[in-house]
């Protein structure tokens, strides 16, 4: 899937960047082009990036704050800007733009829906957003500020795939440590999503390619990314366990978003050299990802790779009646009142007043 991504907000600017480091190493060719666009001047300024400084007006450079309604404003009134940066960048070519948003702050909870809504407003093909949901440790602000802006970023999107924060951060890790953590895992994840179909080496027999993603997205709502490797015998029958095991730690243990199992739609792609990876192992784990998931829409295929290992990377659309939404919801309700709501289905919550809509 060839892309061109938009980073908005400090982490937004730092997961884009990883994601075009990650693409350009790899030599893979997804990533077509990436702007970076914020209030503060100071979290541009080290980003090897092309960049937009917006809201020079009101904050004269210096962000705004954690304001995510002063960011969504600021951004509302400079998008023309933003935009006539990134056109440049959008040719024939391009098959998705994804905005790239930290979910908690500011800048990037405010201004990736505005910047969403108008890009869909603009061109035809599929506008996603990458959301990166606040820790738990990250303060009732950051709680508030996501639960707002995911609630708007799920209406506005094609679809929405999540980040958790907490995902990979260990105990006693640094804030710093962890932030890089979750960026060099969540630039894996997304970079050989948008590869597929890209520069792979080796002829697949069942080729995982953009439509495949785009059409996997198109559940809408929010979507997780998972991803698990192992080394690879060179007979490929001996690897239908290592298949069915990859596709499960990728489910189980390497999502983007933890203990999103519950599905509309998935996509399971098996990398690896062509000549190892185990059809019966690929047939029996999609078999599982649907029983796991729930879903009845699971498509599958290879990614061929030049490498002695098998990876799984596994793609799930409609994730929020997930638990672990659910427990975000609930830190975001638990941050704008007293008692959380009891709300039997997390889906719902979208539909909760106490969660003011962000637009």
């Amino acid at each position: 899937m060839k892309a061109v991504l938009l980073g908005v907000g400090q982490a937004g600017g730092k997961l884009t960047t990883a994601l075009a480091e990650f693409d350009a190493d790899a030599g893979y060719g997804a990533v077509l082009d990436a702007l970076a666009v914020n209030t503060a001047a100071t979290d541009l300024d080290p980003l090897p990036l092309d960049t937009v400084l917006v809201g020079q007006s009101r904050v004269n450079g210096h962000g705004v704050g954690g304001d995510n309604e002063l960011g969504a404003e600021v951004m509302d009134e400079d998008s023309i800007e933003v935009l006539d940066a990134l056109a440049s960048k959008i040719t024939a070519d391009a098959e998705a733009l994804f905005v790239v948003a930290g979910l908690g702050g500011g800048t990037g909870s405010g201004g990736a829906p505005v910047l969403v809504r108008e890009l869909n407003r603009v061109y035809d093909i599929p506008v996603y957003a990458l959301g990166i949901l606040p820790g738990r440790d990250e303060g009732a602000m950051y709680q508030v500020n996501a639960g707002r802006s995911l609630k708007t970023l799920v209406r506005e999107a094609d679809a929405t795939i999540l980040l958790d924060n907490d995902a990979w951060r260990t105990a006693g890790e640094s804030v710093e440590g962890g932030y890089a953590a979750v960026n060099a895992s969540m630039a894996k994840r997304v970079g050989l999503l948008l590869a597929a179909g890209e520069s792979v080496e080796g002829v697949a027999e069942s080729v995982v390619d953009t439509s495949e993603v785009i059409n996997t997205l198109r559940a809408g709502g929010m979507a997780a990314v998972g991803f698990a490797s192992a080394p690879a015998a060179e007979d490929p029958a001996e690897n239908v366990t290592t298949v069915m095991s990859t596709v499960r730690s990728a489910v189980m243990t390497g999502m983007s978003l933890p203990n999103a199992t519950d599905a509309d739609a998935a996509l399971v792609a098996v990398a690896g050299d062509p000549d190892r990876i185990s059809r019966k192992g690929a047939e029996k784990a999609r078999r599982w990802v649907q029983e796991e998931t729930g879903s009845m829409q699971v498509r599958g295929g290879d990614f061929p790779l030049d490498s002695d290992r098998l990876a799984a990377l596994v793609l799930l659309a409609g994730v929020e009646r997930s638990r672990r939404v659910e427990e975000f919801l609930e830190r975001a309700r638990q941050a704008v009142r007293d008692e959380p709501d009891e709300t039997p289905d997390p889906a719902a919550a979208f539909r909760n007043d106490e969660l003011d809509d962000l637009l």
